[in-house]
């Protein structure tokens, strides 16, 4: 029997529904909000009133492109968190309210969890994914983290940042360079034309697998300061090279931690997942480590990186496999640890 999920997705300023039935991809319907731009970054009250405005549209839209009506819907997955409590509040008591006029279960998901089982949607047929067990370099804006995948549902988190996100560094630096938000694409297309050898920043030295970044944006933000200082328009004279730079330190970072990982528990199957999983460098970097240590590296598709409820949706469709459904009085939640 069919097994077919609604997933809704709120946790920061993307507003998503989805629809999976068995794995397979029907539509994946998200509103991204424009107005934080403006800002340099979300605003959480503005971000929970656009969610409030267009969850409803967006759902439609999905059912609409799945070609099925809302009566066929057998369990809907929402994200509990992490992510801005405001946010995480429309999705859940829009999925709550629809659950209960529907008769049918609610299965509350892990944002995380979502962004590491989005290598298991099926949008094509030949759609390929890791075998379990995994290792899964978790990067994004909020999250870094290697997390040992031993299943759809069991998950250890086995190094994490002690500081700041790799996403964050990457945001926070562009700003001090005047690019717009968000700063991570922005470095990654400069990125892409300079000299990754040009400025060597400061690495951390951090044991076991945890990861920093705190120490990296202030060495950036010092070597920009006595730069300007010898020459007051080195930035724009440099910016691709500068970008590169600190790029190539952040990738560095990553995968010297993720071959730590490989090493310590002899999995060689790696994938990546998160925002900053888009990042170009990154992913032919990964690919290029993995051709030499003969791992079987996975890449998710680009749309599946960020926000987006196709990844709420699998992570509900295993669940509901598994009979776990959630209760309607349990709470989102802003911090909710993988794991």
């Amino acid at each position: 029997m069919s097994v077919t999920i609604l997933g809704i997705e709120s946790s920061c300023d993307d507003t998503s529904a989805a629809i999976i039935c068995d794995q397979q991809l029907l539509s994946n319907v998200i509103s991204s909000q424009e107005v934080h731009r403006q800002y340099g970054g979300v605003v959480p009250e503005l971000a929970s009133r656009a969610h409030q405005a267009n969850i409803i549209p967006v759902v439609d839209a999905a059912l609409r492109d799945a070609g099925l009506p809302i009566s066929q819907i057998d369990a809907i997955a929402y994200t509990r968190g992490p992510g801005l409590l405001g946010s995480l509040l429309v999705g859940a008591s829009f999925a709550k309210g629809v659950a209960i006029a529907l008769g049918v279960p609610i299965i509350s998901v892990n944002h995380l969890q979502g962004h590491v089982l989005s290598h298991f949607i099926k949008d094509e047929p030949n759609a390929v994914h890791p075998s379990f067990p995994f290792l899964c370099l978790l990067v994004s804006g909020g999250h870094t983290q290697i997390v040992l995948v031993r299943s759809p549902v069991e998950m250890e988190v086995v190094g994490q940042t002690i500081d700041d996100a790799a996403g964050e560094a990457f945001d926070k630096c562009a700003k001090v360079l005047g690019l717009p938000y968000p700063g991570g694409p922005q470095i990654d297309r400069l990125a892409s034309t300079g000299n990754p050898k040009f400025i060597e920043f400061a690495k951390p030295k951090i044991p076991n697998l945890d990861f920093s970044f705190s120490g990296l944006k202030t060495s950036f933000l010092y070597t920009l300061r006595d730069r300007l200082n010898e020459n007051s328009d080195f930035i724009n004279e440099h910016l691709p090279d500068i970008c590169a730079s600190l790029q190539q330190t952040i990738i560095g970072i990553l995968l010297d931690k993720v071959e730590q990982a490989v090493r310590k528990y002899s999995i060689n199957e790696v994938a990546i997942a998160g925002g900053v999983a888009a990042n170009s460098g990154l992913r032919s970097a990964l690919m290029a480590l993995g051709q030499k240590k003969g791992w079987r590296v996975y890449l998710p598709k680009k749309q599946f990186t960020t926000d987006n409820a196709a990844m709420i949706a699998i992570v509900g469709y295993y669940s509901y496999l598994l009979g776990k459904t959630s209760p309607l009085d349990e709470p989102p939640l802003a911090r909710f640890p993988l794991g």
